[in-house]
Parts: structure tokens; C-alpha cells; sequence
């Protein structure tokens, strides 16, 4: 009877450290917003909550409210693409300075990564910071930024750094998932 019981725990263990690849990809939701035109994916147990502008969607962690993933709709002047925009290094001091810690928040944004991929015809700009807030936590946030039909599209993704090592997989996927059409 023990060696049946220690083999079904065995095998309990096994499954839950050797998860498959798609196990991954399970854990996100679909958002669709086809009247703005963006689309991504975000975690199981995140909840869709009322947002207030300049926010034109906002999901948060139902066990850790203050983990968010929220969507920015701005207008372009001009019409410009992202490019003339500035570089994704600019482009991230510019968020992070202005949406992230603006003056007088208490709040210090330190870009961490600037990189700058292409979907579909589409460049996206992708931004890691560090947030320290005025209580001297710290929040990891994840940026996706992107332009089309004239309008700036903004996601971002924030999560304690206490817990970013945990998550870092899923917020990164979700992340990753957004596309703007």
C-alpha cells in the first residue's frame, strides 16, 4: 500500500514540475477591442475593472489587486509612425518620465531594456522598468508600445518585484501577445 502511495505522489510531482510547453499558453485569457483595434492576452484569475481616462482597459489580479495590465489610446499628431517617434530608448524615457513617475509622484522609473521588434508590418516597441515607489518598494513593469491608423497604443503590465521571478513567464506572455491592427 505505501509503494502505491508513493508512486501516485511521484507522479503528481513529475506532471506538476515537467509541465508541457502549452500549459503556459492555458494560463492567458483573449481581450479583443475591435472598435479601437488592439487585441492581447491576459492571465487566468485577472478580472476586467471599470477604467478611468487616460486608461481605456484595465485587468488586475483578483488575489493581488495592485498587479495590473492596462491599455493607453492616445492620438498621434501628424499621423506619424512610430519611428519618428523616437528610438525604443527614447520612446521608454519618455514613458517612464512622463506615465510612469511623473514629477512630483515620488515615484523613479529606471528603464531597464529598450527593444524594438516587428509583427505583421507593425513595430513594436518593447520597455522594462524598475518603479521604486515613495515607500521604497519596488514594482517590475513591462511595456508594449505601438502605432496605428494615427493613434499611440500603450500597454502596460506592472507586478510587485516581489513576486516578478514567480510571474515573469506570464506577464512576459502576455506582453508579448498584444498587437494592434
Amino acid at each position: 500500500m505505501w509503494k502505491r502511495i508513493g508512486l501516485i505522489l511521484l507522479l503528481i510531482l513529475s506532471i506538476s514540475v515537467a509541465r508541457p510547453q502549452g500549459v503556459l499558453a492555458a494560463a492567458l485569457n483573449d481581450y479583443v477591442d475591435t472598435t479601437d483595434g488592439y487585441q492581447f492576452s491576459y492571465p487566468n484569475g485577472w478580472v476586467q475593472v471599470k477604467a478611468t481616462k487616460p486608461l481605456d482597459v484595465i485587468f488586475h489580479d483578483i488575489i493581488e489587486p495592485s498587479e495590473n495590465i492596462s491599455v493607453v489610446v492616445s492620438p498621434v499628431p501628424g499621423n506619424k509612425p512610430l519611428s519618428e517617434l523616437g528610438s525604443p530608448t527614447e520612446i521608454g524615457y519618455k514613458l517612464g518620465k512622463n506615465a510612469l513617475a511623473p514629477e512630483g509622484s515620488g515615484r523613479v522609473a529606471e528603464l531597464v531594456d529598450a527593444a524594438e521588434r516587428e509583427v505583421e508590418g507593425i513595430k513594436y516597441y518593447k520597455l522594462e522598468y524598475i518603479i521604486k515607489l515613495p515607500n521604497n518598494t519596488k514594482r517590475h513593469n513591462l511595456a508594449s508600445v505601438a502605432v496605428s491608423h494615427g493613434k499611440l497604443f500603450t500597454l502596460n503590465a506592472s507586478v510587485s518585484e516581489r513576486r516578478w521571478p514567480r510571474v515573469k513567464g506570464l506577464i512576459e506572455e502576455a506582453v508579448n501577445s498584444f498587437q494592434v491592427y
